[in-house]
């Protein structure tokens, strides 16, 4: 890590030496949106913060490439140390991602005593604690409300106007893309597949969607909630994850049904003091429930505390106007903090020593979908063999739907509380019995309480 410059080295503060100069690393879509904002939005957003800006600096990895008119080409440049090492830049603006080389980046820019505003939920999720305590060591503002959720704003609220109350949960719907996904199948538009190539035709989706559709994305996410929420360090990698690209339209239907739509969760929740449960999975959700509602590309999440009760967050979560959105109100914050001599004002509260609950201890509901022989006590012996793991039934239907072959039944379950070790051992048991020709589906019931 590059030597930390001493406070008297620093730049001088804005009120000695002009407007305050934001250099960016990145400029992509993003960062595209940011510098129109903050140009469009100048006048409005001056008076709102009480000081002048200029942007200063933009390092690209490619300064050739042709960008929106708006970005000023004469201060585009290849070369970072312009931006990072420039003592006359005060705000670091990264919209680069990934954990490489932002992080390194990031901690020569802490180093040099510029304050950072970030939009990299990976970066945050993975290392972000290092360069918070960094920025906290020297005083330092870092923020990063548009790292999880666009332009809800969310992260300010959890450390500022919710600091007082003790979090118990946090829940929502983190991910925009597998929310369309879902909607679309919801809906009767197709398959999987057809709506995910549907987001992709919108630019809802990446050419390659894995970490949207298999839920890393949304574990960033969560990670980044959770840390806040329990004021603990969340290790990213032990948080389990599962997509959603093995739900059917049949699934759909009958949780339909049943009363209940399919969502992709991210989920944080405080067992015990020091004992916290992350993770993320698609679960039936009731249909009375706010969460249910949320269809398209929105976000929304759910937030319990003791005294505040429940609140809720909802709206875009992603695209290049929210996250702008979220950027441009950092950078405003950072600019008010300078101005003031408040910089570093909300340190890093994520210091508690915080035991994550093993998967298989997960307690849900769960429903279950298997297509059985149709012959006498194989309904029975299923049951048995979920009663053997300690696993209470609440209901079962017993189905034949037209893609069902004769002389078989498609069965589904839906249980009581039980923790997920017990339901995977009772469905690994269950696969192998001579009645059952296979596991369709099994997915958590989240009753978000």
């Amino acid at each position: 890590m590059t030597e930390r410059t001493d406070p008297a080295n620093r730049a001088a503060p804005p009120e000695h030496c002009g407007p305050i100069r934001i250099g960016f690393l990145g400029m992509g879509v993003v960062g595209t949106g940011v510098v129109e904002l903050l140009l469009k939005q100048r006048e409005t957003i001056q008076r709102k913060s009480g000081v002048q800006f200029e942007i200063a600096r933009i390092a690209v990895s490619n300064p050739d490439k042709r960008r929106a008119a708006i970005v000023p080409q004469n201060i585009v440049t290849a070369n970072v140390e312009e931006v990072i090492d420039d003592p006359a830049i005060h705000v670091v603006c990264e919209l680069i991602g990934g954990i490489e080389p932002a992080a390194t980046y990031l901690h020569r820019a802490l180093a040099a005593g510029k304050h950072v505003v970030t939009a990299n939920k990976q970066l945050l999720a993975c290392a972000g604690h290092s360069l918070m305590e960094e920025a906290e060591a020297g005083a330092l503002d870092f923020q990063f409300e548009a790292s999880v959720c666009g332009g809800i704003p969310l992260i300010q609220p959890m450390k500022n106007a919710l600091a007082a109350n003790e979090i118990r949960l946090v829940a929502g719907i983190i991910n925009g893309t597998t929310n369309y996904i879902l909607s679309e199948m919801e809906a009767g538009h197709g398959d999987f597949e057809t709506a995910l190539r549907s987001a992709q035709d919108l630019g809802y989706a990446e050419a390659n969607p894995e970490s949207d559709i298999e839920g890393h994305d949304a574990r960033f996410k969560i990670a980044i909630l959770a840390s806040i929420a329990f004021t603990g360090r969340i290790n990213v990698a032990a948080v389990p994850v599962e997509g959603i690209s093995h739900i059917t339209p049949r699934d759909i239907k009958y949780a339909r049904d049943l009363g209940f739509a399919i969502k992709l969760l991210g989920v944080a929740r405080r067992v015990t003091n020091t004992d916290v449960e992350v993770r993320v999975n698609p679960a039936l959700v009731r249909t009375d429930h706010p969460l249910a509602a949320t269809h398209g590309v929105n976000n929304a999440v759910l937030l319990r505390g003791e005294p505040v009760g429940e609140v809720m967050f909802y709206g875009r979560g992603a695209g290049a106007g929210p996250t702008a959105s979220a950027v441009v109100g950092d950078l405003m914050d950072v600019f008010r903090n300078i101005r003031h001599g408040a910089t570093g004002r909300v340190p890093c509260t994520c210091a508690l020593p915080l035991q994550q609950v093993h998967p298989d201890q997960a307690v849900t509901r769960h429903y279950l979908r298997m297509t059985l022989r149709d012959r006498p006590r194989t309904l029975a012996e299923v049951a048995g063999v979920l009663g053997e793991h300690q696993i209470s039934i609440q209901s079962v239907l017993s189905l034949q739907p037209e893609e069902v072959s004769f002389g078989y039944n498609e069965v589904v379950w839906l249980t009581h509380l039980a923790p997920w070790g017990a339901v995977r051992s009772a469905l690994a048991t269950i696969e192998l019995m001579n009645g059952v020709e296979s596991i369709g589906a099994s997915i958590r019931i989240e009753d978000l309480k």
